[in-house]
């Protein structure tokens, strides 16, 4: 079939007998495999007669090759994927998919709006100048710019200002965020972007570390963040999916974990972390979950429970 598309994209009209002949194939090949091109989109045009020929329209040079129902499809929802995560090049996405369906005949126009009607992505509110700023800093990781920065910390009224060397930009549970060599720490940082008032380009410019990955950077500090080596202690955790996929989709959590089933999620974790770090947020779910081992943190949890119990009987009296 690409061979036909080759052959007719000169912008002679071909018979199906010298089609045949070239590809060594039979005339009712030739007729089955048109059909099939013409199913798939792509506009031939069989004309019959004494100056007939089959021929392939002019506009199939934009067109796509190819693209079946669900192909289509996937392609619209990861646009609106896209656009629900504040994607910066969502314009530009959205004028590449109108070229794609432009490409279409009206009849895979229609179905294609019924397969993509049931599915929508709802966005988070993000400030305005979170795109722009999504786009300046790509921008900076591809020139290896550095740029200067007003950032304002959570809980912090005051925003200070800062160069930084953008090595790429992640995006996780539902923000963006940029990570960047920090000159006046002296350490890769990370920034959420929305949290950036203020970016422009200096003169100064910097080498990106090879083969750098933003997504392997946010692993690594998790790994970091443990508060010792060991030992380790297997968690198990019991309860409804939905709330287990909170409980693994936590930024700390979902580096620990070792198996996932519908009734139970599996973690190995260091001691000191777990003590540390794991009861109060485990509280936070309540009767939600049910903590099957360590022995040790199911205690703990109950002491902490029973404690705050206490101090309520003793402020209600």
């Amino acid at each position: 079939m690409l061979s036909i598309i080759w052959m007719l994209q000169s912008g002679r009209k071909l018979t199906a007998a010298r089609i045949a002949d070239s590809l060594e194939i039979s005339v009712r090949t030739v007729y089955r495999y048109i059909d099939a091109l013409c199913a798939s989109g792509v506009p031939v045009v069989a004309e019959s007669g004494h100056d007939g020929g089959i021929r392939i329209l002019k506009s199939f040079q934009e067109t796509p090759l190819f693209f079946n129902s669900v192909e289509l499809k996937a392609l619209v929802d990861a646009f609106k994927f896209a656009q629900g995560a504040g994607y910066p090049y969502t314009e530009e996405l959205e004028i590449a998919l109108k070229k794609v369906e432009n490409g279409l005949h009206e009849e895979q126009r229609d179905d294609l709006s019924r397969q993509t009607g049931g599915l929508d992505v709802i966005s988070p509110a993000r400030p305005p100048s979170v795109v722009p700023l999504l786009r300046d800093l790509e921008k900076a990781v591809n020139d290896g710019r550095t740029v200067r920065i007003v950032y304002r910390k959570a809980n912090m009224e005051q925003a200070n200002e800062r160069e930084v060397d953008p090595y790429g930009l992640a995006y996780d549970r539902n923000e963006w965020y940029a990570v960047a060599f920090c000159h006046r720490s002296q350490a890769v940082r990370t920034f959420r972007v929305d949290r950036i008032t203020l970016l422009k380009p200096t003169e100064a410019w910097f080498q990106k570390p090879e083969r750098f990955s933003a997504s392997v950077y946010f692993r690594d500090q998790s790994e970091r963040e443990r508060e010792a080596d060991g030992p380790l202690t297997v968690i198990r955790i019991e309860g409804e999916s939905d709330t287990l996929n909170a409980v693994c989709g936590h930024w700390h959590m979902r580096h620990y974990l070792m198996e996932r089933t519908d009734r139970e999620a599996r973690f190995l974790l260091d001691v000191p972390t777990m003590n540390k770090y794991l009861p109060m947020y485990l509280m936070t779910f309540g009767t939600a979950i049910r903590i099957r081992e360590p022995l040790t943190l199911k205690r703990r949890v109950q002491e902490m429970a029973s404690a705050i119990a206490h101090h309520y009987e003793i402020d209600s009296d």
